[in-house]
């Protein structure tokens, strides 16, 4: 046994140098990231929270189990990790000690048993990540596999290593349960084992007892060092970034503009003696919650395989994103880090290279994988249309939407490097609030030959407190032809139900949210100014929207500038009047003046297919009212994609796409159409008018194919409306 400790300790003084080394170098690399302060202050609630997610996300695996085979094969690794944890303080004590026992508990056989139970189910997860590795392998599915980029050899090795973690701990306890040394009868797995072995001699159980246990123990040291310079560092990241994620979810709002770690406003930019740093334009201008996202990464592919981009043959992929942030970083670590100029100088080539590499431009190689160049290409950073899934379904929280729109800001503000269309989109919304450039006298349009009068604030009405609600008409409501309809719709369903209600009229503009998310933060912040002092002053309180890009940006990004009010989306306010049978839809819809789209519609139209909204859904978690609206319409039945919910695809107008041609792939909005055609419904429902533009244009595009001529894509409050009028009638 002295040799088996001299060796054992020896292993440990070679590994352990190593592997610490590495984590110093991280740690070093995290934290001079800039400062994150949200992520710090209110240190109770911040703590209560932290502590609910780790309970959720890291020992329930609660986000990883939405994928029901490989998260479950993950539940079961990580709880071997948890457990199998003991089976190591055992081992380290055998060194010293053949017949150790942990003190006080000593050999409980609770504790043998879950060791053996768990190591045993842990291979039955093994044999379900092989499975998977194999039948997603990029060299047979290509882009499709979730898979593709990541680094598959080092995904395969890990599985290797824990196989021997069990098989290792195994022949050393078996041995040691037939020398009479291991001797916990809760353990049945290594009983039986060791059962089976007390044959073979005492020479050689004690040799495969030193042995088995060496192996264990340098199985161990040799996965540390793997983890630590690998993907799989995300066993002791993850629950770190888990436990500064943005909360409740890093969607909705978008992160403000910070310098030196405060959020700052045009007017504080003036005021500064240096000139500041503008978004992210080099890797070190991530903060340090940036910087552990991407040493988090656990190349899963989730947020790949959920992308509209990358399912659309566009260069974006989140994965890949993050993957080239994190391989960048780590190369420009050194001299990031190193102490002055002289000591960047005695620096190998490849970190100089890495520092004069720029974050984004032109790159060498492919656009999701360069080999030179710029780490991000133009064409990724612009492919991006915020639809938040990469986020949703990532498994360890990082922040994909956040650092895409920091680097825009980069680029907008500092390098004015922007696709060309957005400088029409620009100079519209700041010269003429809107992003069609109409101007404020169109703002009323929409409401001209209603059968009642839409009282505006200020002139009709003293200010927003004489009424129940103030009616955000939003641009696209007021300028869009098709979003006119859902207005007209939303305003005669509020009149029929007795609830009271005003416009702004020409004092309102754009909300900002395309300027914000294609990185123009000036021209969101004089937008929003000027409107929250308009709603401010008409001493507003409660806003319905129809548009789900003004409802999150009123509702989530308002209040970063003093604006706070109770914003509600007009399927949320429909479905409470229908609950509250203020709006009764006695009769099947019926084809209303204006409500067709199509070229023979179907007057049934008892199949509707509901497309979610990104803003809406994933964003805001609003899912249920809309289809409550649906299934409270008589004869008409739900038949949902097999694309909704939280895993709904975008309609491709998110992140200021909306005003960008598509040049890269196919399109997104005839994907998602087609998606949508596929479940034979005759109708498809939207609840924002940027859906209701990609999809009518999808569909525009296959009925001139002779297709699909009586589907149409209509409104839930034109659906509503047609139901309640002929109830009227």
């Amino acid at each position: 046994m002295r040799v088996v400790l001299v060796l054992g300790l020896l292993l440990n003084l070679i590994a352990l140098p190593i592997a610490i080394r590495r984590v110093i170098f991280l740690t070093r690399l995290i934290t001079h990231g800039q400062p994150a302060p949200d992520r710090l202050h209110t240190a109770g609630d911040r703590i209560a929270t932290a502590a609910k997610s780790e309970l959720t996300e890291v020992f329930g695996q609660r986000r990883l189990l939405k994928w029901t085979a490989p998260g479950m094969a993950h539940f079961t690794i990580f709880w071997a990790f948890m457990i199998l944890s003991t089976v190591y303080i055992e081992a380290y004590g055998a060194l010293f000690k053949s017949d150790f026992e942990i003190p006080i508990i000593g050999h409980w056989r609770i504790l043998g048993f879950a060791q053996d139970t768990i190591a045993l189910i842990a291979l039955g997860g093994l044999t379900v990540f092989g499975i998977i590795r194999w039948s997603n392998s990029p060299a047979k599915l290509g882009r499709q596999s979730r898979f593709k980029g990541s680094h598959n050899t080092g995904a395969w090795l890990v599985l290797f290593l824990i196989l021997m973690v069990i098989a290792t701990m195994f022949l050393y306890r078996g041995a040691a349960s037939a020398l009479g040394n291991y001797t916990n009868e809760g353990a049945y797995a290594s009983q039986a084992l060791g059962r089976w072995m007390s044959g073979w001699g005492t020479n050689t159980l004690e040799f495969l007892e030193g042995l088995g246990l060496l192996l264990h123990i340098g199985v161990m040291l040799g996965f540390l060092i793997e983890v630590v310079h690998s993907k799989h560092l995300h066993i002791f990241a993850g629950p770190i970034n888990v436990a500064f994620k943005r909360t409740p979810i890093a969607l909705g709002a978008a992160q403000p503009l910070m310098v030196a770690g405060k959020p700052v406003t045009m007017e504080d930019l003036e005021e500064m003696e240096e000139e500041p740093t503008l978004g992210v334009g080099k890797v070190e201008d991530f903060t340090w919650k940036g910087l552990l996202d991407f040493a988090t990464c656990t190349e899963c592919g989730r947020c790949q395989s959920q992308c509209p981009a990358w399912n659309t043959e566009k260069p974006l992929s989140p994965k890949l994103l993050i993957m080239g942030l994190r391989d960048h970083a780590y190369a420009k670590g050194p001299w990031l880090l190193a102490a002055d100029e002289a000591a960047r100088e005695n620096l190998p080539d490849a970190a100089k290279a890495a520092a004069e590499r720029p974050l984004v431009g032109e790159t060498e190689g492919e656009a999701y994988a360069p080999t030179g160049g710029a780490v991000i290409d133009p064409d990724v950073l612009w492919s991006c249309v915020t639809c938040g899934a990469c986020v949703q379904q990532c498994p360890v929280d990082i922040e994909h939407v956040d650092h895409i729109i920091e680097m825009r800001r980069y680029q907008t503000l500092v390098e004015s490097a922007f696709p060309n269309e957005l400088a029409g989109l620009f100079r519209n919304m700041e010269n003429k609030g809107d992003p069609w450039g109409m101007g404020a006298r169109a703002r009323l349009d929409w409401a001209k030959d209603l059968p009642f009068e839409v009282p505006v604030l200020g002139a009709d009405v003293e200010d927003a407190g004489d009424v129940d609600y103030l009616f955000w008409v939003g641009c696209a409501g007021a300028f869009e032809d098709r979003a006119k309809k859902t207005t007209r719709a939303v305003a005669e369903l509020l009149h029929t139900a007795g609830v009271s209600f005003a416009v702004l009229g020409d004092g309102e503009k754009c909300t900002g949210d395309s300027a914000r998310r294609a990185g123009n933060e000036f021209l969101y912040q004089m937008l929003a100014t000027e409107n929250i002092e308009v709603l401010n002053e008409m001493q507003a309180r409660k806003i319905v929207v129809t548009c789900a890009h003004c409802f999150n940006t009123i509702k989530n990004e308002y209040p970063q500038m003093g604006g706070r009010y109770e914003v509600l989306h007009h399927t949320q306010l429909l479905n409470r009047l229908v609950r509250e049978r203020k709006l009764v839809p006695v009769a099947r819809p019926s084809e209303a003046p204006g409500l067709s789209t199509a070229k023979n519609p179907a007057s049934t139209a008892s199949t509707v297919t509901y497309h979610d909204p990104c803003y809406l859904g994933r964003h805001n978690q609003v899912y249920a009212p809309p289809r409550e609206l649906i299934g409270a319409l008589p004869g008409v039945t739900l038949t949902e994609m097999p694309r909704n919910s939280e895993r709904s695809f975008c309609c491709g107008a998110g992140g200021s796409r909306m005003w960008m041609e598509e040049n890269l792939g196919s399109r997104i909005n005839v994907n998602r159409t087609n998606e949508a055609l596929g479940t034979g419904a005759q109708r498809i429902a939207v609840a924002c008018p940027f859906c209701r533009v990609m999809l009518t244009d999808g569909l525009v595009e296959r009925q001139s194919e002779g297709l699909f001529e009586d589907v149409e894509v209509v409104d839930i409050a034109q659906m509503l409306l047609a139901a309640v009028k002929r109830g009227e009638e």
